[in-house]
């Protein structure tokens, strides 16, 4: 079957594999050899991406970890440029002297408040606005120095019963950290479920005392049970001596909650993927994509990703320094959870140094992918008025300005008014995103 875009020989190297080169007249006698030859292996990447029939390799080949070693070496170079990581970048904790201070400080202010009959406050950084976000490539979204803040007066009915439990819950912090011990949210929740009400009470409670104390939630003696996986080339023991091998299996393992803990990682990994969603997760370790790909890591956070996920992937790429890749699906949801990983939130932006990974790249599904696969038309989701308003939001983030690439392709999304999820590549064959999409798009840096 010759492919439109195709010389007879391209079609003969996609039976042979990928990365076979043309060897004869073909490739100089037509317009798409003469070009593939100009521009090297990556023209024959499109060529050969664009062909349904192609299918990859059982296992990497000796040159196969080419690309990925170069972009290694050029992150690293980037980083030594930089004098390591950014500055105030790395993971760090508040030491317990520290946290119970801030609570101290916080509480006699309180009590200062009171004694000059004034109704005391909590003053927080206003994090709802992007007036008060700013944007560094380096870090991604932080808070600005001089931002807004907002009250929750204890004296207003509209906010009288936050500050009691935000008074509350710095009370349970306090004892946490005074006793060395620790609690989960759920913990914090059932302790009076009806004051609190419902979960999301409590987790912004969190975030917002950790805000106003300026301390990450971890040193609060706060964990959550984490809802992420990860599966590949790992090992690591975590804090309270469990060995835990990450193996390649068909089964992943559920990701640490207390990720400061880890300890003795060991790998060989080239590289680690972030996985969208958890059914394309399950896909590729039934597809053995692991193995045939090893070595290499893959962890998802079944969507929008919680903060234990972001901390792992943060402490793998500040221990490891492999590429960060991103799978998500071709839609303005999937975008945007890239983004939480590439550069953060507004909403934990007060945390931005321990949480986000700016050398994250975005491996698939590209909106340009859909045409150059020709996946047919029945298979794609129009967007949705709130897709596209989702889409008009991030195309006016401050770091879609830093990647031009990245906002070719939202704009071919905008244009076509089309989406797709990474399930459409199953069209062209059941296992074609583990067997010919990623391992060529890996083979020949096809990651933006």
């Amino acid at each position: 079957m010759r492919m439109p875009g195709w010389c007879a020989c391209a079609a003969q190297a996609g039976k042979q594999g990928p990365g076979t080169r043309c060897q004869g007249a073909c490739a100089a006698g037509t317009r798409e050899g003469r070009r593939a030859r100009r521009w090297g292996p990556c023209a024959w990447s499109l060529l050969w991406l664009s062909c349904p029939m192609a299918f990859a390799p059982v296992g990497p080949e000796a040159s196969f970890f080419e690309a990925l070693d170069q972009h290694r070496a050029s992150l690293l170079a980037a980083l030594r440029r930089g004098g390591g990581e950014p500055a105030g970048g790395g993971t760090r904790l508040a030491s317990s002297s520290e946290v119970l201070a801030s609570i101290e400080s916080v509480i006699q202010d309180v009590l200062t408040a009171l004694g000059q009959n004034r109704a005391p406050v909590f003053t927080i950084d206003n994090r709802s606005s992007w007036e008060n976000i700013k944007f560094e490539d380096s870090v991604g979204l932080q808070m600005a120095p001089h931002c807004t803040r907002r009250k929750i007066k204890s004296d207003s009915p509209k906010s009288a019963k936050n500050f009691a439990l935000i008074l509350k819950i710095l009370s349970m912090i306090y004892k946490l950290v005074q006793s060395n011990s620790y609690a989960t949210k759920r913990d914090i929740y059932y302790t009076d479920s009806q004051l609190f009400g419902n979960q999301t009470v409590v987790d912004n409670i969190i975030n917002d005392i950790s805000c106003m104390l300026k301390v990450p939630r971890m040193s609060l003696h706060i964990s959550s049970t984490s809802k992420g996986l990860i599966a590949g080339n790992l090992r690591y023991i975590e804090e309270d001596g469990t060995k835990v091998h990450c193996a390649c299996g068909s089964t992943a393992v559920a990701v640490p909650s207390n990720i400061q803990g880890i300890r003795n990682i060991i790998t060989d990994a080239k590289f680690l993927l972030i996985v969208e969603k958890d059914a394309t997760f399950q896909r590729l370790l039934d597809d053995n994509f692991c193995n045939r790909m090893s070595p290499c890591i893959m962890v998802t956070g079944k969507g929008v990703p919680d903060l234990n996920t972001r901390l792992l992937v943060k402490k793998l790429w500040e221990t490891l320094h492999v590429p960060v890749f991103t799978l998500v699906d071709a839609d303005p949801h999937g975008i945007e959870i890239m983004c939480i990983y590439k550069y953060g939130s507004m909403a934990m932006s007060f945390e931005a140094h321990n949480l986000t990974v700016p050398a994250i790249r975005w491996l698939g599904l590209l909106p340009s992918d859909i045409k150059r696969l020709n996946i047919p038309k029945d298979t794609l989701i129009p967007l949705t008025k709130r897709d596209q308003m989702k889409l008009d939001s991030v195309l006016k983030r401050p770091y879609v300005t830093c990647q031009p690439f990245w906002r070719k392709e939202m704009e071919i999304m905008a244009d076509c008014k089309m989406k797709a999820e990474i399930q459409a590549l199953t069209f062209l064959s059941s296992d074609y995103l583990s067997r010919v999409y990623l391992p060529n798009k890996l083979k020949f840096g096809g990651w933006i």
